[in-house]
């Protein structure tokens, strides 16, 4: 961390249910409600099928593996994931969806043993057990000191950012998320009713609201973080209503758009000297042995670093540090797959003017106008 710039570690989608719980020290209910498997451990036996056996129970820190060190090394002023899974015991699998994701509220130790400031929870499976089981999630996050943003007992709560202190100003976090990532919009909090914080489009008027939001709260010095869930699950292709909003935000005063939803990394911007994440792909998850979608190669992940300007929280430099997904566990990605990363995400980029190459040390370095 340098002592001129303020250091942000931001991630993608970060889902430790299903699967990922039931290796865990305090396993919840493994019973499943989808079309092809009912039962969590199938998940477990699905990666351990791909590449081999997982010791059973793993230390609360297993799934972050390399990554641990990884963010310990670069010692960023705040730690920002999205939180794809609810934390519960409780609550009834939510009627019309697929899929559930819960941990149990006894495996926290997997969040905080990364030192997690913020939990984003304005997604489209915190509410996979309902009211209660979103409520308690809610409980069991801010008693293990994790901030959360995105979702509240009511509307007023859900559009609350995540604060979190730093040397050189607050960081706010604020989280909303979107129907294109499959949130539904009877989701949204109300006035007096438990929900999230829910953009009906991505209109002028819209983005108008959310600045709202944010200048409620938001002083000089403040550096201000949109991190939205949003958009379909594959491609690279960056919708142009998603840019359009994007810069909307920056032009408004937002610092960083931390954009979050597709399941591997999408392209990057730096406008106006702040960065622009169309999606940072998922973190942790049971993903391993499911097939479909090779050709993206979703099981490399990337740890993002942005430092910005303590002053004029301008970007100042910009990191990306690939791992890989292995026995349910972050790896450190090897130099072909760093090589292919770089690469990719550089053609992918290339339209908005940005330039990433593959560093000595195996980091994806982003160059900053």
């Amino acid at each position: 961390m340098n002592s001129s710039t303020i250091t942000l570690f931001l991630a993608g989608d970060v889902m430790t249910g299903r699967g990922v719980d039931q290796i865990l020290p305090h396993p919840g209910a493994a019973k499943l409600r989808e079309g092809y498997i009912r039962d969590a451990h199938d998940y477990v036996a699905l990666a351990e099928a791909v590449n081999g056996p997982i010791p059973q129970p793993v230390d609360p820190a297993w799934p972050w593996g390399d990554a641990l060190a990884i963010i310990g090394e670069a010692g960023p002023d705040a730690r920002l994931v999205n939180l794809e899974t609810s934390v519960t015991g409780d609550g009834r699998f939510a009627p019309d969806k697929g899929i559930h994701y819960r941990m149990h509220p006894d495996n926290i130790g997997c969040l905080t043993a990364a030192g997690l400031d913020v939990c984003v929870l304005a997604n489209n499976h915190v509410l996979d057990y309902g009211v209660a089981g979103l409520t308690e999630t809610l409980d069991v996050l801010h008693a293990a000191g994790l901030r959360t943003a995105g979702a509240g007992r009511n509307a007023a709560q859900a559009w609350q950012p995540a604060q979190v202190e730093s040397t050189h100003g607050r960081v706010l976090v604020f989280s909303a998320g979107l129907a294109s990532s499959g949130i539904s919009p009877a989701n949204a909090a109300g006035p007096d009713s438990p929900g999230l914080a829910f953009l009906p489009d991505l209109s002028g008027d819209t983005a108008a609201r959310f600045l709202g939001h944010v200048n409620a709260v938001k002083r000089d010095g403040d550096l201000a973080v949109a991190s939205l869930h949003w958009g379909t699950n594959w491609g690279y292709e960056v919708p142009r209503g998603h840019v359009r909003f994007a810069r909307w935000l920056v032009d408004g005063g937002i610092d960083v758009v931390h954009g979050h939803s597709s399941h591997h990394p999408r392209p990057l911007e730096i406008y106006r000297s702040r960065p622009i994440f169309y999606g940072c792909g998922d973190l942790i998850n049971d993903y391993e042995g499911i097939g479909g979608y090779r050709e993206f190669r979703d099981s490399l992940r990337l740890l993002y670093f942005a430092a910005l300007d303590a002053l004029s929280r301008e970007l100042r430099e910009l990191r990306l540090v690939p791992v890989q997904a292995r026995r349910m566990r972050l790896e450190r990605a090897s130099k072909n797959d760093g090589e292919w990363l770089s690469r990719v995400l550089s053609d992918a980029s290339s339209g908005f003017g940005t330039r990433i190459s593959l560093a000595g040390d195996g980091s994806l370095a982003v160059g900053v106008p």
